[in-house]
């Protein structure tokens, strides 16, 4: 099965020169290293699976090599670092690929200068098969800062998705514990849980990232622009404090969960109790007449067996009876 790097084998997964009216022109990877900036704004979207994104990126891209290390990392958390040159942006986005799970946060870096936009993934993004639609119908970016913008908004909207879908689990499971009857829901909370941390530990850094890029002026990003963000921004403020009521519900549903199942404990045992304490004194009478030595009474009786029985059901009455004055069940 070919992987992603002999999908795109040299390293680019889209090009497109942008026309500054929400539209666009496909490019290859030959007219990419043809472009001059007098061609207008450039947005080049790369592979780092391809080997040749690197060297592109390291080297033909003339990329300063703090930028070019930071577009290459593999492990990456989320920011906004406004530099003279341009704009440093780490985003994630939530993994929606098929198979994966959406905590699974898939990095999406980007450098932005007043003539061209790199961004660099791993794994694909929905999100920017969004952005590549738009642009082909001439509804996408028409500037850098319009471009940074658009990406945050599209990854937050899907990122919303996902929590919404949180929320509406713990709800669930809400109404599903007042009925639960067996340890079956504990997986479900426990599966809640993780995907709220998880989609938590890239949401808040996210969040501070866009707040810093709203604040920090930058030639590239407008007074709309920063404004757009901080809308963004809020709506990431907004997800971080539903996952932290969705972690904390589901708490509590773990905590309701437990003692219900507790309690349905403690009802067997007592039960179990309760039949244990009828069936002892009743055990050690039949073990006393069951010893094999001489002087047992009634053996030779024919009415022995039957008295016994009487005896047996008379005492099983009678505990039953004192349970009931002590008030045990």
């Amino acid at each position: 099965m070919a992987g992603p790097a002999a999908d795109h084998p040299d390293g680019l997964v889209a090009a497109f020169l942008l026309d500054g009216a929400g539209g666009g022109r496909t490019l290859d990877f030959a007219q990419v290293r043809r472009w001059q900036p007098a061609d207008g704004l450039l947005w080049v979207h790369m592979d780092l699976a391809a080997p040749a994104t690197e060297r592109w990126l390291a080297g033909e891209a003339g990329l300063d090599p703090m930028v070019a290390e930071a577009l290459l990392q593999i492990e990456t958390r989320p920011r906004g670092l406004p530099l003279k040159d341009g704009l440093l942006v780490v985003l994630r986005g939530v993994n929606l690929n098929p198979g994966a799970d959406p905590e699974d946060m898939v990095s999406l870096r980007m450098w932005i200068t007043a003539e061209r936009i790199v961004t660099t993934r791993r794994r694909r993004l929905l999100s920017v098969d969004d952005t590549r639609a738009a642009i082909a119908e001439g509804r996408g970016p028409v500037s850098p800062g319009d471009f940074v913008v658009a990406m945050a908004d599209r990854l937050m909207e899907r990122a919303a998705r996902v929590v919404g879908d949180l929320d509406e689990a713990v709800d669930q499971l809400e109404e599903e514990v007042l009925k639960a009857e067996s340890h079956a829901l504990r997986s479900a909370l426990a599966d809640v849980r993780r995907e709220a941390i998880g989609l938590r530990r890239y949401l808040a850094p996210q969040r501070e990232a866009l707040t810093r890029l709203c604040v920090e002026p930058h030639p590239l990003l407008s007074a709309v622009d920063r404004m757009r963000l901080r809308e963004v921004a809020d709506a990431a403020t907004r997800h971080v404090e539903d996952l932290d009521a969705a972690r904390e519900r589901a708490a509590v549903v773990h905590e309701e969960l437990a003692s219900r199942l507790s309690e349905q404990m403690n009802q067997r045992m007592y039960v179990l109790t309760i039949v244990a304490a009828l069936f002892l004194p009743m055990g050690f009478v039949t073990g006393l007449l069951g010893i094999n030595v001489g002087g047992i009474p009634g053996v030779d009786d024919p009415r022995a067996f039957a008295i016994v029985t009487g005896l047996l059901a008379a005492l099983a009455v009678g505990v039953l009876a004192v349970f009931k004055w002590r008030r045990w069940f």
